[in-house]
């Protein structure tokens, strides 16, 4: 019998297996729902929204594209991001740059296949450091990966840092 298409591991999937770095996939896509349908939702994951991470790509006055992946429910601050990638400042990537930058899609960038793809330096907001999961994207619009921070951030060679606005 064929393989169902919904079946199928995203390349950072495959990206994890390869490293031996856990993963539970979940189809979610929390921006598509109204609140009472994400809060049915979130309930049945046994997840916050907190545990939700974006992926976010800027470009440095130094360094070139940096990656940020800060919780959904914050906001990045680009001048903290500056600082702790060596760069005097940061802008978002426009969004007319963001595929060809990153190989991904808004929405659906995410930290493996950046790194795997891209090698550009990734930062991980601090309030994921002492986490036991969090929820990145699987590098498709509406699906997620359930992983250990640490191990994610062992894998990629990414570090905790103070990313989001005070």
């Amino acid at each position: 019998m064929a393989k169902k298409k919904k079946d199928k591991k995203t390349l950072p999937e495959q990206v994890l297996e390869k490293h031996g770095v856990a993963y539970e996939p979940m189809k979610i896509n929390a921006l598509e729902l109204s609140e009472e349908e994400k809060a049915a939702r979130f309930e049945e994951l046994g997840i916050e929204e907190s545990d939700i991470y974006k992926t976010l790509a800027a470009k440095g006055d130094k360094t070139g594209p940096v990656v940020a992946v800060v919780p959904l429910t914050e906001r990045l601050d680009l001048k903290k991001l500056a600082s702790v990638s060596g760069n005097k400042k940061v802008h978002m990537l426009p969004q007319k740059e963001l595929e060809k930058t990153t190989g991904y899609v808004h929405g659906a960038n995410n930290p493996v296949g950046i790194w795997q793809n891209k090698g550009f330096p990734i930062y991980l907001a601090q309030q994921a450091e002492h986490k036991d999961f969090f929820m990145v994207s699987a590098g498709e619009l509406g699906h997620s990966d359930k992983m250990n921070p640490q191990d994610l951030a062992n894998m990629i060679g990414a570090s905790f840092e103070e990313l989001t606005e005070s």
